[in-house]
């Protein structure tokens, strides 16, 4: 869905989480946010505006455009997605980090296919108990 670079994708992203919470962003917001230089970020927006995912002119306010939340939407949706696919299977690990790890490698199909899986077994706690019984039996977690 996007042409974006990992890197861009994360500022697409925070942008979107800002902006469900407020409706001025900052260059500082998103330095602060994304632990970057101020500089990276103003290169970054002009990335993204160039794109037509924001508007933005230099020491102004920063908005999503429509097709900016599109992709935004997506992208915290798909970074939810992957959480909640962590934390079901019951993996040992920082779960924010492996979805970050993860998010911007796997394909559009792949990301259905967790969708799926997920969405099961939500749908289906008998099946999840049997998926939580064979991963404590072949990897003596606790769950």
């Amino acid at each position: 869905m996007t042409n974006l670079t990992p890197s861009l994708e994360d500022y697409l992203e925070e942008l979107y989480r800002f902006s469900l919470y407020t409706d001025t962003v900052r260059v500082t917001d998103l330095s602060v946010k994304l632990s970057v230089s101020m500089p990276s970020v103003t290169k970054a927006l002009h990335k993204l505006k160039d794109g037509q995912y924001i508007s933005y002119e230099r020491y102004g306010e920063i908005s999503l455009t429509e097709k900016g939340k599109e992709l935004g939407e997506f992208l915290v949706k798909r970074n939810q997605l992957l959480m909640e696919f962590l934390i079901l299977i019951k993996t040992n690990c920082n779960i924010e980090a492996e979805a970050e790890a993860m998010e911007h490698y796997l394909s559009e199909a792949t990301i259905r296919s967790i969708q799926a899986i997920v969405t099961f077994l939500n749908n289906n706690p008998e099946w999840y108990r049997v998926l939580l019984e064979y991963i404590v039996s072949s990897n003596k977690i606790e769950t």
